[in-house]
């Protein structure tokens, strides 16, 4: 069975032998990678800096967010705004892989950056098992490349730890209990952020849809919840389609976006099924989103496929 005090004592101390000199942490503000600072930064200290970079793909309020949480943790940081890089990038790309993979030698030529500037040597990542083991290798198919695994540019000059690399998630938030980290209960988000939950080519427009169809949908589920009509869902989140249905507003014709609503339970996100989410916050899911976009957005259909046959994630 596994013991989180266990491996916190056994990482602290690897860590130390491990990190010689200075490192950075690719900080998102989740639970891996929040747990990994809190880690780390008990191993090594002031010699080490979290990088949070701003890819323009956030959630509603992300940013302010985890840098509140970070300075509540107590770990030095540094907020890195790169969304004209990541918007220019990603120009005309549509494809999933090339995306993920995209953001991620992006996100490491900004990590290079910035450890030049601080003088570091080490990049330390959030990555957990089902990261490596969907982004395939060896024997393994390749399911979808996770950004800190299939994205990483084979010339890399920064020497990789990876304290959670053989945990699963279930266990990476028993090490953030242990550690007493606000956010060890914190819904999955995936390191491409919003940039994958809009399919097709992710613009500053389209992006901005789904962040508020998001934050639509975080706010229904979490109030349900709340007021005990259902459980949390493990992960709960909203994707732009890349194809428009006719609608109507008021009497007159309308040609917008779909909006999928996508909910599951899990425990280590090898598997999942989706979340029985009742009618009436659907609804209310719905509504919303199709009033504060009705310029944009028509039509909210629902999800109920399991892992597998899909993802989690539809990108």
């Amino acid at each position: 069975m596994f013991n989180a005090e266990k491996f916190i004592e056994q990482q602290i101390k690897k860590i130390k032998e491990d990190v010689k000199g200075k490192a950075i942490i690719a900080a998102s503000g989740g639970v891996d990678s929040t747990v990994c600072a809190a880690l780390v930064g008990k191993a090594i200290g002031d010699r080490l800096l979290a990088i949070y970079v701003d890819t323009g793909f956030m959630r509603k309020g992300e940013t302010e967010s985890v840098d509140s949480m970070l300075k509540r943790l107590g770990v030095s940081h540094r907020v890195v705004d790169a969304s004209d890089e990541y918007f220019d990038a990603l120009k005309g790309i549509i494809e999933p892989e090339t995306k993920r993979k995209i953001i991620g030698e992006k996100f490491i030529r900004i990590f290079e950056r910035e450890a030049k500037k601080f003088g570091a040597d080490y990049l330390v990542q959030g990555t957990i098992a089902p990261d490596w083991i969907e982004s395939g290798g060896g024997l393994r198919d390749t399911i979808k490349s996770h950004h800190n695994v299939g994205g990483l540019p084979k010339d890399m000059n920064l020497k990789l730890i990876e304290p959670l690399r053989d945990l699963y998630k279930d266990e990476v938030r028993k090490v953030g209990r242990a550690l007493k980290i606000e956010v060890a209960e914190k819904q999955p988000f995936p390191g491409p952020a919003l940039a994958i939950r809009v399919m097709g080519e992710p613009t500053r427009e389209s992006v901005a849809i789904v962040r508020e169809a998001c934050a639509i949908a975080e706010e229904e589920i979490e109030k349900a919840a709340a007021e005990g009509k259902m459980k949390l869902p493990w992960q709960y989140f909203a994707v732009l389609l890349p194809v428009k249905s006719v609608g109507v507003q008021g009497d007159i014709r309308a040609y917008g976006y779909t909006i999928a609503i996508r909910a599951v339970d899990s425990i280590d996100a090898m598997t999942a099924v989706y979340s029985k989410i009742p009618h009436d916050v659907l609804e209310k899911i719905s509504i919303r989103v199709t009033n504060k976009m009705k310029d944009k957005v028509n039509r909210v259909v629902y999800d109920i496929t399991h892992k597998p046959p899909a993802t989690i994630e539809w990108e």
